[in-house]
Order: structure tokens, then sequence, then C-alpha cells
């Protein structure tokens, strides 16, 4: 492709000394190979600028940039205002704009997101449009996979993924959006119809640093990337409005808002709402009627997920069979509230729940569920958000009869000094503090209300499965559907799942 096509997206293209020929795209010196097109990216740690010469050794064509001092001297630049957003539209216009004639919803928020996809993925299904999804657990059309290092990817990734699906099939498009994401363009190629609001709480603190910063980068998928244009002119946001954030997203939005929720007037809502071990039931009510429905869910948490995939559907004009049949035949989502089974009458849960509001909500559910008791394990991951380890621990001792603190994903730091922290907000409930070998000595029911804390998740888990007995409900939180444990620097594999499992048939290692 011609540069000069490529830059025809730039806001105010400039004028060209040489019409390079531009065979990749790459942000990353080390990617590039003779014909790429380089884009200087400032990024926390390293500057794109300082990378360009070796770019330039290593066959770019040209390079986009935003300080002209770095600029090269025998090949063509670009000078541009913001070298993402350059990057988000000039790789949409690359690979071919893969969602511009095709359905696309985003979905963003703290929790839920996921299992919305999920939702919306099997609904738009039951409408005959096949959904390719990007998100946290995988990038698929069907049964084909592309590997997910995140959640929503850098925008030249983004892009050759989203072409790679619709090449594979696909007729509509779901996707997950991280903060990080909307914040750092990553997103700005695509071409949404529907974007998704669920929740708004305390979460990636360390990069935001406050709850107004974490909210404005969620706003700009209602602000900026839903603007109706000639060629998407019935876009809508779908808004929950029982989320205190709600009311200011929607005051944002670009276009028509379409509101969700169980306690506030709302667009879409729900009657007579039951949550059971059973699953939700109810009577869904929207704009375009409504019906009874019964999902193999569990929890208000998930009902609002119900809620915010039905405005999606209503926002897309599917029919409301279509809606009704994608409630009733949701698959279960990996790593949410997924159970190990077992010969041992206990309730094995595992979930992904990773701030304090989604343990909250998921332990909710758990104490709903009637067991004879809670046994929740959880850790925080290292290099992230500080402020939310104390919190969930309170969480974790106040809906649970026992509280195992351990790792999750340490990084780079001290696997003890993360749990000394996290420690630090159970101790004011004034539980008793175990000592896990007296738990390991008297398994089963050798407990009252307390704590204990073992560094290693694959001693700690095993600890959850010996201290349980019949009728126990154990909740392993944090992880879900991940299977690998980041130590240092070094993945490990890891999957809670096949742990616990190992921990029942009474291996040790």
């Amino acid at each position: 492709m011609k540069l000069s096509h490529l830059i025809t997206v730039l806001e105010s293209a400039p004028p060209l000394a040489d019409d390079a020929e531009i065979t990749g795209l790459a942000y990353d010196s080390r990617r590039v190979t003779p014909g790429t097109l380089f884009f200087a990216l400032r990024g926390v740690v390293a500057d794109g600028h300082r990378f360009i010469d070796q770019a330039v050794r290593s066959g770019a064509s040209a390079v986009v940039l935003e300080d002209p001092r770095f600029a090269p001297t025998d090949i063509p630049w670009i000078k541009v205002p913001d070298a993402r957003l350059a990057l988000a539209r000039m790789a949409a216009t690359f690979y071919g704009d893969p969602t511009a004639d095709i359905p696309v919803v985003g979905i963003t928020g703290t929790n839920g997101k996921t299992t919305t996809t999920y939702l919306v993925e099997a609904m738009l299904a039951t409408a005959g449009l096949p959904a390719a999804v990007i998100g946290t657990i995988s990038y698929r059309l069907g049964e084909f996979r592309l590997p997910a290092p995140h959640t929503t990817p850098e925008s030249a990734e983004l892009q050759r993924v989203l072409r790679e699906l619709v090449d594979q099939g696909a007729k509509a498009i779901v996707m997950e959006l991280s903060s990080h994401a909307l914040e750092k363009h990553r997103a700005d190629g695509c071409h949404f119809d529907v974007g998704v609001f669920s929740n708004l709480t305390p979460e990636h603190l360390d990069y935001h640093h406050d709850m107004a910063t974490y909210l404005a980068s969620k706003r700009r998928l209602f602000s900026d990337l839903l603007v109706p244009d000639s060629r998407k002119p019935l876009r809508a946001a779908v808004i929950n409005s029982d989320d205190p954030a709600g009311a200011e997203l929607a005051a944002a939005s670009a276009s028509p808002v379409i509101t969700y929720g169980i306690d506030t007037l709302a667009t879409v809502t729900v009657r007579n709402p039951v949550c059971s071990v059973e699953g939700i039931s109810g009577v869904l009510v929207t704009p375009q009627g409504e019906f009874p429905f019964k999902a193999e869910m569990l929890g208000r948490f998930n009902l609002y997920n119900i809620l915010a995939a039905a405005g999606a559907g209503i926002g897309l004009g599917l029919p409301l069979d279509a809606i009704r049949a994608g409630i009733e035949r949701h698959r279960p989502v990996p790593g949410r509230m997924e159970r190990v089974l077992n010969d041992c009458g206990v309730t094995l849960l595992v979930d992904y729940a990773h701030t304090a509001d989604a343990l909250e909500n998921v332990l909710k559910t758990v104490s709903s569920l009637g067991g004879h008791r809670i046994i929740t394990l959880f850790g925080c991951g290292g290099d992230r958000d500080r402020s939310k380890r104390p919190v969930m621990a309170e969480v974790a001792g106040r809906y649970s009869d026992l509280t195992i603190i351990t790792s999750d994903n340490p990084r780079t730091e001290e696997p003890a000094a993360i749990i000394k922290e996290v420690r630090s907000g159970i101790l004011p409930l004034g539980l008793h503090e175990y000592r896990a070998d007296d738990l390991m000595e008297s398994p089963g029911t050798g407990f009252n209300k307390g704590f204990t804390t073992v560094e290693n998740r694959h001693d700690a888990i095993r600890l959850a499965v010996r201290s349980s007995s019949p009728g126990d409900i154990v909740l392993l939180a944090g992880k879900g559907h991940e299977d690998y444990q980041i130590i240092g620097t070094t993945k490990y594999h890891f999957d809670d799942r096949e742990e616990a499992a190992a921990a029942f048939r009474g291996e040790t290692a």
C-alpha cells in the first residue's frame, strides 16, 4: 500500500517528497523489516523516537513521529500530534477497515465484560451473525482461536486480528475494551455500532492514579468512538443506570442512550427477578417488548450482565427471540464461577474476581447458595494496584468462614511483602489467625471463623481442599481462566482448576 494512501486518514495529511511502498507496520524497531512503516510511540519506559535510527537500518520505508528533532534524513517521515492515534487509524486502513461494514459492539467497565461478550456472541449467533470475540480469555470465532496476550491488543495487532477473523467468516465483532486501550487509542480505528458500560469500581489505580482519570478513559468510548457518521448513523450507548458513573457517561455520549438497571428507572430492566442456586429467572422488559427468561448463571451481578447484553441486542436491532435465545443458550465462561467436579461433596468454584467489588459480588452469590461453610482463597498481583490489597482481604474475611491469603502473580515483588499488605486488611476484623500446619493436621472440621496465610499457591489450594468437608463451598479467586503464574519475570504453567482437581485426587505435587 502506498504511503500517500495511508496518510489520507490523518486529520492533516502533509505533502510527501517521496511516496514509499508500505509492506507492514511496526512500533517496535526489532520487528522492522524492509518496507515497514515505523511508528515512534512514547511509552512509559521507552521512547520510540530513540529507536528511529535502528528502524531505518533495518529497512523502514518511512517513519511516523511526534518530534521532528529525531527525523531521519534519508527516508520519508510524517509529523503527527499523536503517534498512537495515527497508528490506530492507519492500521485500520492498511488492513482494509475490517469493522467498517459489520456490526461491532465494544464493552468497557471494571467487571462483567467477559461474560457480557459471551452473551452478546450467543445473541448474534442466534440471529444468524457468527461473531468474533476479542477479549481477556481469547480472540476467537467459533472454534478458531488466536493467542490473546492482552484484553485489547495494540491497534496494529488489533486490526490485523480483526482482518483475519473477518476473513475467517465473522459477520459481527464483540470486543472487550480495557481502560488502557481506550486511553492509548488502540480501538480508535474501529467502527463501533454499540458501546456498553458495565460498572466502575477501583482498579488499575497504579496506572490511572485516581478514579476521575480512570472514568475519563472509559468516557472516550462514548464521547469519541460512538459519533454517528454516514457509514454508521444509528449508533447507540448502553449504560448501567444503577452505577453512579452511568449518568456522567450518558451525558457525554455522542449517540442515543439505552439504559439498563434493576434499582433505577431504565430502558431495559427486569420484573420479578429470582437469583437462586438453580440460576437466574425473571421477565426481561425492553422498548421492543418483554419476555420471561431463565439462565443457568449465578448471582445478581450476572443479572446485570444479562441486562447489558440485552441492551446491546436492542441497540443492534436484534429480534427479541434472538436476545432471549442468547440468554438461555449462554454457555459457561471459563474461569467465571466455574465448577471443579469432585467426589467429596464439596462445591469448588474458580473465579477471576481480582478486585474488591468483584470478590464481594461473587461472595454474596456464594453466600446465597446455602453451603455449610465458605472457604475463600485469593491473592493480589504484584506490580499492580496496591490500594485494593487490604480491601479485598476485608471483604474475604467478612464473608468467609476460612480465608486463605496466598500469592497470585507476584511478578517482581516479594510474595511475602504483598501478603503482608493484604493481611493488614483482615486483622481489624479480629478473626483467629491459624497456622497452616494446624489446619493440615486437623482437616475437614478443624476450624472456626478465621484466616491463614500460605505463600505458595499450590500449597494453599491443597490446604483449601483438605480443610473442606461435604457441603462446604470453596472459592479460588483471582486467576480464573489463567493457566500461568508469573514469578519474577518468568511465566510458569499454573491452573487453579488443575490444581484443585489434583488436590481432590490426593496428589501432592
